[in-house]
């Protein structure tokens, strides 16, 4: 469980990673891409902060990625300069790509199909009656 310094910490390195990286994709001109940090989660000892993106398109997920994570210690730079007033240290950034919009999408179409559950009621096992 999420201490609520944690969850501060937490929210003010996930507003400045978004202005971080949309401001890289802006100054290098980089257009039909869009990084949205979903999720900061900083561990108790406020060392090691998990950064979850979400990117679109998703065909250029694992390639930005990639670029992002070799550019970690020049984020963690920008970062540091950004949040100086409020942390004396900044923690290691650990990039993931968040699938939960992927997870949701999977649900919608599975509802839509033929064999949805709510629709057709046969689908389901029956539970028997002792």
């Amino acid at each position: 469980m999420e201490t609520n310094r944690q969850k501060k910490i937490g929210g003010v390195l996930q507003k400045d990673l978004v202005d971080i990286l949309q401001g890289e994709i802006r100054k290098n001109g980089i257009s039909n891409l869009v990084i949205s940090v979903s999720k900061v989660v900083v561990t108790t000892d406020l060392s090691v902060a998990s950064v979850h993106l979400s990117i679109f398109p998703q065909e250029k997920a694992a390639e930005t990625l990639a670029a992002i994570k070799s550019n970690t210690p020049l984020i963690k730079h920008d970062l540091s300069q950004r949040v100086k007033l409020q942390l004396r240290k900044v923690p290691n950034l650990t990039f993931y790509i968040d699938d939960s919009l992927d997870y949701i999408e999977k649900i919608d179409n599975a509802l839509k199909m033929k064999e949805n559950p709510i629709e057709n009621r046969d689908l389901l096992e029956r539970r028997k009656k002792f």
